[in-house]
């Protein structure tokens, strides 16, 4: 998954990648140099007494090494732009992909666990990225041409490296192995103490409402203590790792110092020589090392690349036509036919068999219990699902065929829990219409009987709005929901239970000058209050997913008891009737 999810992001970079790894070689190459040199002044230079010859030496060594300083920086800016790069694009390929997602995706992943994925599982790849560009290149470059510069310097001494070797690469690939479902369960952890402080955070006044303070302080305590014993057990295996490979390490510095004293006693060898091996071994045991530190990263960065691998495979339920409707003839037609809809692993159908027929001019309206199915009927018709069988068709077309724009265009929701941006009261209300112009926001807002406490607000239409609207009140945001779609004037309303927080002469204030405004237009409403949707044209009762009553009010209180049920729950007979 890491490779493959590399190889895509990584392929714009290829000719940038290129440069990282030649100046990387050019850099490693002058490296590998110095301890040459190094041998050659010690013999030739100071222990024959020849000053000249060690200071022209020593230019040279101070030129290598001046370019090797020079190569290293381009390599680290390349490597590191090429990284930030990478994951910038990997972040921008997941949320395309979270926003091509339907209500039901987003809801099998959920939205702490995406912004997981999208954050700190991403941060974990670019980091890998970083440290291969700036470490791991030079890392083979270097043990290779090490083992042979130290063969060239003494083939015996050479030997003891096939002892070193295998054995710290078997050492880090012990430790690495351990570490690899540490991690996994490290990001799962990760997922759910977000989704803990994200639920504390977005709940705070229930929270207080009911005094659970200590309640959750110990259920947020419990998520943080998982992730901190599995990162505690990471640690743990971690911190054995640079103090065995350092101990390999060292014992191989007194391994090769003691039988390089031997031959150097019995003429084999060369004090340079010995000099020059041994910091070919610590570039070959240091090499081994870099490799050893981008190890411990590569779990931790694969199981975050498949999470990651995880989102971007998923294709979404409501995909795009391939050859998209983008003119209708006829306008408002509104059609279900025989619509079922079950959600992924559920038991049951939460629709079943649901006809229901909306035209222009005329307000229908859906009633029913509370897990009756109106809000998901209601979802269906602008594709935040896709039924699962039936016909939605939005003047004669089904939506499935229709072009994403022009249905957007067609049909404005105003969903059940109205939702604010980040920004201003004008750049909400221009979030269907960017062209609206200002005129035309206040007629909205006034007709959603919200032009009051907007005017009121400091700094009239450019108030600022905080993220979800949490700064204004629940039917404050209701009334600046339905101002948004009046500005956005499609053809087919729909309100999702949008009157629920507005008091009774608000409530009567709206719907009244709503009649004016959309008259021509089709109106579905969804409603738990009676009161709101007595005056409909038509009543469409839902019990269990089934219509089991269409009609007016009076028609329905004769003829359907569900819908009688429900009408004296919140009325007297003599109201109702």
């Amino acid at each position: 998954m890491l490779i493959q999810l590399l190889r895509v992001h990584l392929r714009p970079y290829r000719s940038i990648i290129a440069l990282v790894v030649f100046f990387q070689f050019l850099q490693t190459l002058a490296t590998l140099y110095l301890p040459t040199l190094n041998a050659d002044i010690i013999d030739n230079g100071v222990i024959k007494g020849d000053t000249g010859y060690v200071m022209k030496i020593g230019g040279f060594m101070l030129a290598i090494t001046v370019a090797q300083i020079a190569t290293q920086i381009v390599a680290v800016y390349f490597g590191a732009r090429t990284a930030m790069l990478a994951g910038r694009d990997i972040r921008a390929s997941i949320f395309r992909q979270v926003q091509s997602f339907s209500a039901r995706e987003v809801g099998q992943f959920g939205a702490p666990s995406l912004i997981t994925r999208i954050t700190n599982d991403v941060q974990q790849v670019q980091m890998l990225v970083l440290l291969t560009f700036t470490l791991m290149v030079s890392a083979p470059i270097m043990c290779l041409g090490g083992i042979a510069l130290a063969l060239h310097q003494d083939v015996p001494l050479s030997a003891l490296l096939l002892v070193i070797v295998p054995l710290l690469i078997g050492v880090v690939t012990l430790i690495v192995s351990r570490m690899r479902p540490l991690f996994r369960s490290m990001q799962v952890r990760i997922d759910k103490v977000n989704r803990v402080m994200r639920e504390q955070i977005t709940g705070i006044r229930v929270i207080r409402a009911f005094v659970r303070d200590e309640r959750e302080q110990e259920r947020y305590a419990g998520a943080s203590a998982e992730l901190t014993d599995v990162s505690m057990r990471a640690g743990k295996i971690m911190a054995m790792m640079f103090p065995t490979v350092m101990l390999i390490v060292n014992l191989s510095s007194v391994a090769v110092l003691w039988f390089g004293g031997h031959r150097i006693d019995s003429g084999h060898m060369q004090v340079g020589a010995l000099t020059a091996f041994l910091s070919y071994l610590m570039q070959i045991l240091m090499s081994i090392m870099m490799a050893t530190f981008m190890f411990v990263m590569i779990p931790r960065a694969e199981v975050c690349a498949e999470r990651i691998e995880e989102v971007l495979g998923t294709d979404s339920t409501v995909v795009p036509p391939l050859n998209p409707v983008t003119t209708l003839s006829r306008h408002g037609y509104l059609e279900l036919r025989d619509v079922d809809f079950h959600y992924p692993g559920a038991e049951a159908s939460v629709l079943h068999d649901v006809n229901l027929t909306a035209r222009p001019r005329e307000v229908t309206a859906i009633i029913g219990s509370t897990g009756s199915g109106k809000t998901t009927l209601l979802n269906l018709i602008p594709r935040l699902f896709d039924a699962t069988d039936g016909e939605v068709l939005v003047d004669g077309v089904d939506v499935r065929d229709l072009e994403p724009a022009l249905l957007s265009k067609t049909v404005g929701l105003v969903p059940q829990k109205p939702y604010l941006f980040t920004g201003t009261v004008a750049s909400n209300l221009r979030y269907g219409n960017p062209d609206a112009t200002d005129e035309q926001l206040w007629e909205a807002l006034e007709i959603a009987q919200a032009k009051g406490f907007v005017e009121r607000m400091e700094g009239g239409l450019e108030a600022s709005i905080a993220q979800g609207g949490t700064n204004v009140s629940g039917g404050q945001r209701q009334r600046l929901a339905i101002a948004r779609v009046l500005v956005h004037r499609p053809e087919i309303y729909l309100f999702d239970d949008s009157f629920s927080a507005l008091d009774y002469a608000t409530d009567a204030a709206l719907r009244a000058a709503l009649t004016s405004y959309i008259a021509d237009a089709t109106v579905i409403i969804v409603a738990q209050r009676v009161s709101t949707i007595r005056d409909a044209d038509r009543i469409v009762v839902l019990d269990d997913g089934k219509v089991v009553g269409t009609g007016t009010h009076h028609e329905l209180m004769d003829t359907d008891p569900t819908y009688r049920e429900i009408v004296l729950s919140q009325l007297t007979a003599q109201e109702a009737a």
